[in-house]
Parts: C-alpha cells; structure tokens; sequence
C-alpha cells in the first residue's frame, strides 16, 4: 500500500465530510434546508452524479506496487487494465480499426504501398473491418447494457422499495425515482463502455497511442482534487479571518484587510507561477526524495492546492466579515456579552453557527470554479505536472492536435464532456443548496 500526500487529505477531507454529515443530519436546525434538498429532483441527480465521480476519485486515490512492473498504480488502474496496457502506435479515430494517418507498409508480396495500417488492439478481432464494424460495435453494445441494466434494474427495485417504507425520509419519493432513474443509467452506461473497451478505443487514443478515454477518467481525480483540497485549505483562513475582523474590529479588523488587500493586488497568476517555480527548483536539488514520477506529480499537484487555496479565500473573507458585523449588533450576542460570556463562547455558540450558511453556499460555488481553474493553469503550463492526467493538460495537448489536417479533435471533446459533466453537476447542486441555507430564499 502507498499512501501520497494528496490520498492521505482526501480520505482526511471525506472522514470531515462523514462527520459533518452526520451532524447535519442529527441537528435540528438542520432539518428543514435538508428535506428542502431532498424535495429538489435537480439537487439529488445533480449530487447522484457528484458522488459518483467522487467514488471514481477514491478509488484513483487508493494506490499500490504493480506485481507485474512494480511501478505505483491505483485500484482504478486495475479496473482499467485493458484500457491502460492496450495502448497503439500513434493517433486512432474513436471506433477505429485502424491508424488515423497512412504508413508506407510492406505487402505479402514485398511491394510498398501507402496506407492505413491496422490497430494493435482496437477492432483487431475484426477480418473485414469495412463492413463488419458497425454491426459488431452495436453488438458488443447492446451485450455491455444487457449485462449491466439486469442487475442494476434489480438492486434499484429493491432499493426504492425500501426507501418508500421508511418513514420521515429526508428525499421525496419523487426524488428517489429521479435518484434511481440516474443511477441506473450511470451503470449502464459505464457497463456499456467497459464491455467496449475491451475491443476498442471509444474515444480513440492519442499521439502516443494511450487511450483517450482512459485519460479523461483518470484526469476525474486531478479535478476533484483540485476542488475539494484547496477548498479545504482555503476554509480555516476565510473563517478564522473574517469571523475575527468583524466581531473584534479595531486594528484587527484593520490588519486582517490590510493582508487580504494586498494580497488581492497581486496577480494570483504571477504568484501561482512563482511558487510552482520554486517547487520544481526544490524538487531539482533534492532528487533522491522524489524517485517516482507519480511521487513528483503529486508533490506539484499538493503545492497547486495550497497556492490556490492561499490566494482564493480572501473572497469568503469579505462576506464572513460583514455577515459578522451584522451578528454582533444581534439582541441575542449584546445580552451575551452584557451577562458576562466569553468572547470565544459566543463566537463559537452566537457567530460561528449564523455564518455557516454562507461557508456551505461558498464551498459548492467554489468548487466548479477550481476545476475550471486547473484546466485554465494547465493550459497556460503552470497547472498540474504535464505527467499528471488532467483535462487541463488534455486541452493543452489538444491545441497542437486542431492544427492538424484532418483535425485530431477527440481529445478535446472528451475533455469538454467530462469537465462539463462535472461542473453543470456541481453548479446545479449549488444552486440547490443556495436555496435551502439561505436564509432570504428560505419560505
């Protein structure tokens, strides 16, 4: 078992996540917003989907020595070995059976002809691809749903079932339809795709060949890293900051603005590409600790967090800092601080609760926009390590590849399809949330 920094504070942020949850859930004031959630169709496919990528990103996320190659892997590596080993020459069409650009090839007979050679692996059980591709590619289709649909349609029946006996349940009943609905269909549509992926390239492969759908699910755990660790990151700042500026005022409130405006003046590019410039200086002198290229990427993706968390909660400052302003002018906070209480009692029993809110709205605002930060950093070549699977440096690679003739455009569309899936996710649960927590939208 290898252990990484960043698998370490996932499984540290998910065992945050659990605890929260199960106060969330035990708490009364918390009851309300959440049945609001759970009446919202939108909110719960929108969060089905989120968890699954998270169960994606935690299994990418739980790492091992190959027996074979004794190279680090994860447990979604193995999952996905015949994606991953099946790797071809060069670029190759999604479907295709064979390579996208011609080659001089040597016949039978030993004269030279110019054309396109057949696939290492993709559609290589095929005698005449020509006009047995289509109807075998549906084939292996309808038998990939076949397998995947019959036992997903049995577990969701019985799953909806009892989730309809239960009592008070926080998700309607329409919503555990809209659930299951979703559900099945990520089942069937990733059973789908492994079964094909035995036989082809989906998404087709790259200019070294590997597989493109490959890279865009692992590139799923870059981008939930990004968001949920810099997050973390970012959150002891903005609270601790803003709660204290706004409640002690005076030169703390003074100092704690002078440091967040200043550190807005500085443009948040220059300073991510400083700091990945002294972490790659660092790595350069002290090589034996970074033995690994996956150990290497790592360090640089950690690094990227922190650097954006530093510089990303200056924002959740400003409105905890005002929210606090507001509280402390409370009856409710005065007669606290009349009767005697303790200045850190009623932070922690008075302000800390009543801002809670806006953390929670922030944090799923934030998220998508961090994804989308990665893919703008990689593609300026200050993101994540150009080892590091990520759609940012998919979209990066992508530039040269649209300069073709005829255009190489499949990296790009994958790329596009999952960072889109992920976000318009993250952004409709958000807006779910938005209107449960908030307290100007609650009825």
């Amino acid at each position: 078992m290898v252990v990484l920094w960043t698998d370490a504070l996932i499984f540290v942020l998910l065992l945050g996540m659990i605890v929260l949850s199960v106060y969330m859930l035990r708490n009364p004031r918390m009851s309300r917003p959440l049945r609001q959630i759970g009446t919202s169709k939108t909110g719960m496919v929108s969060l089905t989907v989120l968890l699954f990528f998270v169960a994606v990103g935690l299994l990418d996320s739980m790492h091992f020595h190959s027996k074979d190659s004794n190279e680090i892997v994860s447990v979604l590596d193995q999952w996905l070995s015949p994606i991953r080993l099946h790797g071809e020459k060069t670029y190759s069409a999604p479907f295709a059976a064979h390579l996208f650009g011609k080659e001089l090839m040597v016949l039978e007979d030993g004269s030279p002809v110019w054309a396109y050679p057949r696939l290492q692996y993709g559609g290589a059980h095929l005698d005449d691809p020509e006009s047995e591709l289509f109807y075998d590619v549906l084939m292996k289709a309808s038998i990939g749903f076949i397998k995947s649909a019959i036992p997903a349609a049995i577990v969701l029946v019985l799953l909806v079932q009892r989730l309809r006996r239960r009592q008070n349940a926080l998700i309607s009943q329409a919503s555990v339809k809209a659930v299951a609905w979703t559900v099945f269909w990520i089942v069937t549509v990733c059973g789908t795709l492994l079964e094909l992926s035995s036989y082809y390239h989906v998404l087709g492969t790259d200019k070294v060949g590997e597989d493109v759908l490959y890279q865009a699910i692992k590139s799923i755990r870059t981008g939930l890293v990004i968001g949920t660790l810099t997050t973390l990151i970012m959150l002891p700042l903005a609270i601790v900051f803003g709660i204290l500026a706004g409640f002690f005022r005076g030169w703390v409130d003074d100092t704690i603005q002078y440091l967040y405006t200043t550190l807005n003046s500085i443009p948040s590019v220059l300073l991510i590409a400083a700091s990945i410039l002294v972490v790659q200086v660092y790595m350069a002198k002290n090589e034996e600790q970074f033995t690994s290229l996956i150990v290497r990427a790592d360090m640089r993706l950690l690094f990227l967090c922190i650097i954006l968390g530093v510089t990303n909660w200056t924002g959740l400052c400003r409105m905890l800092r005002a929210e606090t302003l507001k509280l402390r002018e409370m009856e409710y906070v005065q007669a606290a601080s009349a009767l005697g209480v303790r200045r850190r009692i009623i932070l922690f029993r008075h302000i800390l609760p009543n801002v809670m809110h806006i953390v929670l709205i922030s944090v799923v605002l934030d998220f998508s926009s961090l994804v989308l930060a990665e893919a703008v950093l990689s593609y300026i070549n200050i993101g994540v390590d150009p080892t590091t699977h990520s759609w940012g440096n998919m979209i990066n690679g992508a530039r040269l590849e649209m300069a073709r003739e005829p255009v190489v455009w499949w990296s790009l569309a994958a790329s596009f399809l999952f960072m889109f899936t992920l976000v318009l996710a993250a952004n409709l649960f958000a807006d779910s949330v938005r209107d449960a927590f908030d307290p100007r939208r609650m009825g």
